[in-house]
């Protein structure tokens, strides 16, 4: 069973502002969540329905700072469709 703890944060770039426009939302979440867990998670604690939902995993960047090799963290991005005019106060700029 997911919960909300699994959601890390809302995206805010010029892409998925201009897409929540069109009533998407982009979030970032675990890469071991599932499009049926985030679907629970958007009834359960929002009370909304998404109508489609599309995944996309990035994998962390090697990067390079003062000589040391890093790498970053992967993470899963889900585009979620909501409903005409479904708003949700606590995600909203």
């Amino acid at each position: 069973m997911a919960s909300i703890t699994d959601i890390k944060s809302i995206m805010y770039t010029e892409k998925s502002l201009k897409l929540q426009e069109q009533s998407v939302l982009v979030v970032q979440t675990s890469p071991k969540l599932s499009k049926t867990q985030l679907k629970e998670v958007f009834k359960e604690y929002f009370g909304v329905t998404p109508l489609s939902i599309n995944s996309l995993r990035q994998e962390g960047k090697v990067k390079r700072f003062r000589g040391v090799i890093g790498k970053r963290n992967s993470f899963k991005k889900f585009y979620v469709k909501l409903p005409e005019g479904a708003k949700i106060e606590s995600l909203a700029v």
